[in-house]
C-alpha cells in the first residue's frame, strides 16, 4: 500500500516539504493544504511589488497547483483550511473554503508548515479600509489596488522592521511622504542601536520621518477610511494609509488542539528529524523552534531560509528518508532608500542577555580598494567571546558590498571559527572587488589584536561613562589638526599620532588613557607607542570617532 503523506500549509516550509518528499519516494501519495489562494509565492518580495519594482504579480508565484502536480505528482489544494488533527485515527478534517464542504483525509505521516500571521493589535480603527499589512500576494492587491483609486499623500509605516524599511522605500517611490513608527527605542530591533542609527541617520537624510520609543494606541475614523493615527505618547498623525509591520505570530492552533508539544520559545517543539512530539507528525517553517548555533538555546527564527530547510528535512523524513537540520544563526540582511544592513549570530546586546563574556569590535574599512573609484565606507561590527576569540555574531551597514561580507561571517560562525582564524583566510582581491587587506580580514585583524591583548579597547559608550565618572581622565585625539576643529569629543586634547613622539613628556605616563582617532587605527598605533613608553593603562577607542555617539 502506498504512504499517505499530508501537508498543512504551503509557502516556503510546504512546498519545500512537498517537493523532497516527493523525490524521496516516487511511490507516496502526497496531498497539501493552503488556506489561501496561493500554495507557493515569494512573500519576501511583497514590498517590492507594491513599490512596483516586480511590475508582474505572477513572477512572485513560485508554484501553482497545476505545476505542483504535473512536475511532482502532488495534489495541492488551496483555499482549503485544516480544521482539525485527529492523531488517534490518524486523519485530518479539511473544510473547502469555497463550498463550505467539509472532508476527512487519513494520513500516515503529516508535516505541520502552518507558517505565521501578521499580528493585527485590538485597537480602535483597526478594520479601517487603509489599514494594510504585507504578509501574502492579496494583502500587496489590497494595497496597490487602494492606491489606484484614492490619491494619497502621508503614508504611516508602524514598525520598523525588515518589512517595514522595505514598505516604507516603496511608498516613497511611490511619491508618498512617509513616517515610520517604531516602538522599540529604535529602527531595525534586532540591531544593536549603535548600528542601527546609522541605518536611521540615513534614512532621516532622506527625508523619511522616523519616531522611536512610541507605539500605536487607535486611529480615529472619517467613514470607512482611517485619517489620523494617536501614538502611545498622545502624537496624533495625519495619514492617508498605514501599513502595519509590527512582526508576526505563529499559527499554533492545529498543534496545540493536537496537544503537540510547544517549546519554551513559543513555538512548535521538533527535533533534528523535524519531528514534533508526536513521531508521525513533522513541522517546519515559522511555527517552529530552531537551535540557535551560537547560543544553543531554542529560538523562533521567522526567515525563509531556515524554513526552506526545515521543509526539505521534514518532506525527506516523513517520506521515508533520513535528514537532520541543525540549526540557524538568524542571518539576515535589508536594504532600504540605498543603504543596507545585514546581521548574523548573536547581537551585543543579546550576547549581554545570555551572560556571555564577550567583547566588540568596530572597523569602518571601504568596501574595495579605495585608489579604484566607487569605494564606500563598511561599518563592522564583532561580537567576539572574550576567552577564546570566537566569532559570536556580526553586524554591517553600508552602501555596497554588505552581502557577501556577511555570509563570510556567517560561515565562520557556522565553522566556529575564532577572530585569529578571520585573519588567515584566502579571499578574492581586485581593486574593483576588494582590498588587499579586505573588510573581513581586517576586522579580524582589529579584533584579533584585542584578543592577544596588543591593546586594550573600549566602545564609545564605555568612554561616555568613563568621562562622567573620572573627569580626569587624559583623552587624547591623535587625528590632524583639521579633523580636530571640524569635530571632536569633549575635553580632549589634540596631539596627531606623527607628532605623539615628541610630546610625551606633556603627558602622565600613570593616568588612566584614551586614545581616538578617526576609525581606530591611528589610535591603535597610538597605544602601542604609549606602551611601548612606559604608559600603563591605555585604550584604544574601538572603531574611532565615527564609532562615538554624536
Amino acid at each position: 500500500m502506498s504512504h499517505t503523506i499530508i501537508i498543512i500549509g504551503g509557502v516556503a516550509g510546504g512546498a519545500s516539504a512537498a517537493a523532497k518528499a516527493r523525490r524521496t519516494n516516487e511511490a507516496a501519495n502526497i496531498e497539501m493544504f493552503e488556506k489561501g489562494p496561493y500554495v507557493s509565492f515569494a512573500n519576501c518580495g511583497l514590498p517590492y511589488y507594491v513599490g512596483e519594482t516586480i511590475p508582474a504579480r505572477d513572477d512572485l508565484l513560485l508554484q501553482t497547483p497545476e505545476r505542483f502536480w504535473k512536475r511532482f505528482r502532488v495534489q495541492a489544494h488551496v483555499v482549503h483550511e485544516v480544521l482539525h488533527i485527529d492523531r488517534t485515527a490518524k486523519c485530518v478534517q479539511v473544510k473547502n473554503l469555497m463550498t463550505q464542504a467539509i472532508t476527512t483525509h487519513p494520513y500516515d505521516t503529516l508535516i505541520l508548515a502552518p507558517g505565521a500571521g501578521a499580528i493585527m493589535p485590538d485597537i480602535p480603527g483597526i478594520h479601517a479600509r487603509n489599514i494594510f499589512t504585507v504578509k501574502t500576494v492579496p494583502d500587496s492587491d489590497a494595497i496597490k489596488t487602494f492606491l489606484a483609486g484614492q490619491p494619497s499623500q502621508h503614508g504611516l509605516v508602524i514598525g520598523g522592521g525588515f518589512i517595514g524599511l522595505e514598505t516604507a522605500e516603496a511608498l516613497i517611490g511611490l511619491g508618498l511622504t512617509v513616517t515610520i513608527v517604531e516602538k522599540a527605542p529604535q529602527i531595525l530591533p534586532p540591531f544593536d542601536q549603535d548600528m542601527a542609527t546609522l541605518v536611521a541617520h540615513h534614512l532621516q537624510e532622506k527625508g523619511v520621518k522616523i519616531i522611536a520609543g512610541d507605539g500605536i494606541n487607535g486611529f480615529r475614523q472619517d467613514g470607512d477610511l482611517a485619517k489620523e493615527a494617536e501614538l502611545e505618547s498622545g502624537t496624533r498623525l495625519p495619514m492617508d494609509l498605514a501599513i502595519l509591520s509590527i512582526g508576526v505570530r505563529p499559527e499554533l492552533k492545529l498543534a496545540r488542539e493536537a496537544g503537540l508539544e510547544i517549546g519554551s520559545a513559543g513555538g512548535i517543539a521538533v527535533n533534528t528529524r523535524q519531528q514534533t512530539s508526536d513521531p508521525d507528525i513533522y513541522a517546519a517553517g515559522d511555527a517552529v523552534e530552531t537551535l540557535h548555533l551560537v547560543t544553543g538555546k531554542h529560538a523562533r527564527i521567522p526567515l525563509a531560509g531556515p524554513a526552506n530547510k526545515q521543509g526539505r528535512v521534514a518532506g525527506a523524513n516523513a517520506a521515508g528518508g533520513d535528514l537532520q537540520f541543525h540549526g540557524a544563526l538568524g542571518t539576515a540582511i535589508v536594504e532600504t532608500m540605498g543603504i543596507t544592513a545585514a546581521k548574523t549570530g548573536l547581537s551585543e546586546h543579546e550576547a549581554k542577555a545570555h551572560g556571555l563574556n564577550y567583547f566588540v569590535s568596530l572597523t569602518h574599512p571601504l568596501d574595495h580598494a579605495e585608489y579604484y573609484p566607487g569605494a564606500e565606507a563598511l561599518h563592522m561590527k564583532l561580537v567576539v567571546e572574550l576567552q577564546t576569540g570566537r566569532l559570536l555574531g556580526a553586524q554591517i551597514v553600508g552602501d555596497q558590498g554588505v552581502d557577501k561580507r556577511i555570509d563570510v561571517l556567517a560561515t565562520a560562525i557556522h565553522a566556529k571559527l575564532n577572530v585569529q582564524d578571520l585573519e588567515q583566510l584566502d579571499l578574492a582581491y581586485a581593486p574593483q572587488f576588494n582590498s588587499a587587506k579586505g573588510p573581513v580580514i581586517m576586522a579580524g585583524f582589529v579584533a584579533a589584536n584585542t584578543l592577544r591583548g596588543e591593546v586594550d579597547t573600549l566602545t564609545g559608550e564605555e568612554l561616555q561613562q568613563k568621562l562622567e565618572t573620572n573627569p580626569s581622565l587624559q583623552l587624547l585625539d591623535v587625528r590632524t589638526t583639521d579633523e580636530y576643529q571640524k569635530a571632536h569629543i569633549p575635553h580632549a586634547r589634540l596631539i596627531p599620532v606623527d607628532e605623539l613622539r615628541d610630546h610625551l613628556q606633556q603627558l602622565d605616563p600613570a593616568q588612566e588613557t584614551v586614545v581616538y582617532c578617526r576609525v581606530g587605527l591611528r589610535g591603535y598605533l597610538a597605544a602601542r607607542i604609549l606602551l611601548q613608553h612606559g604608559f600603563t593603562n591605555v585604550f584604544n577607542l574601538t572603531g574611532g570617532f565615527l564609532s562615538f555617539p554624536q
